[in-house]
């Protein structure tokens, strides 16, 4: 059964070059690991962004979980990310006043709904270890490596145990060992949780762990 329908979506950015972007259809199943791959600046990171409800398209329909975003008042497609969707941006988005524990915890923080943290802790020195960052908790952004920061944006992006993982890039700045472990993390987090995972990655030593592979030319049409 399909977790995610995208069905004749059109967008563009009016202040873009004139980017335009036509997805005919697109089914991805509950629970299914996609990776997607694609030449730089061809629409993948704007795919991911319409998923997840930040942008909004032109024109078509992107339902996912039985929800249609399209039709969803602003209001109500933030209410739904905060719900079903966790992200790795490219920019790791991390704040750096906070510690990595705070970062981590951000997704309950902002939710008016969702700030019982009795387990919070726990969840955070788990997802911490799973990434080999268990001694950084306290630590700020600002005193970490690249590697580093990357690592705790996906941990953040799971800390809520979301419907739908979207991860841009989320190994570019790792090495081979720390490239696999967090692949490999973000897998096990979506097959425990029945979660869909998406990931935009370059790295096609990476695509064999993943159930299917979308080559984003072959996606659109007429751009």
């Amino acid at each position: 059964m399909p977790g995610i329908q995208i069905s004749n979506l059109k967008f563009s950015y009016v202040s873009v070059g004139g980017f335009r972007m036509h997805i005919p259809r697109l089914d991805i199943l509950a629970g299914e690991c996609v990776a997607i791959v694609g030449p730089s600046g061809s629409g993948k990171t704007t795919l991911l962004n319409l998923m997840a409800g930040t942008f909004v398209p032109r024109s078509g329909e992107i339902i996912v979980a039985g929800q249609r975003l399209d039709d969803m008042t602003e209001a109500a497609r933030r209410r739904f990310r905060i719900d079903r969707v966790g992200q790795v941006f490219q920019a790791f988005e991390l704040l750096e006043y906070l510690s990595v524990s705070e970062n981590i915890l951000l997704p309950r923080l902002i939710d008016p709904q969702g700030r019982n943290n009795s387990d919070a802790q726990q969840r955070i020195q788990s997802l911490l270890a799973s990434v080999g960052l268990q001694d950084k908790a306290n630590k700020r952004p600002a005193e970490l490596s690249h590697g580093e920061r990357q690592r705790v944006a996906v941990c953040r992006a799971m800390f809520n145990r979301p419907h739908l993982l979207l991860a841009d890039e989320p190994t570019g700045n790792l090495d081979q060992a720390n490239k696999q472990k967090v692949v490999e993390l973000l897998i096990r987090q979506a097959r425990e949780h029945d979660s869909m995972l998406l990931m935009v990655t370059h790295d096609h030593s990476m695509l064999d762990a993943f159930e299917r592979v979308i080559d984003f030319a072959e996606l659109v049409e007429n751009r």
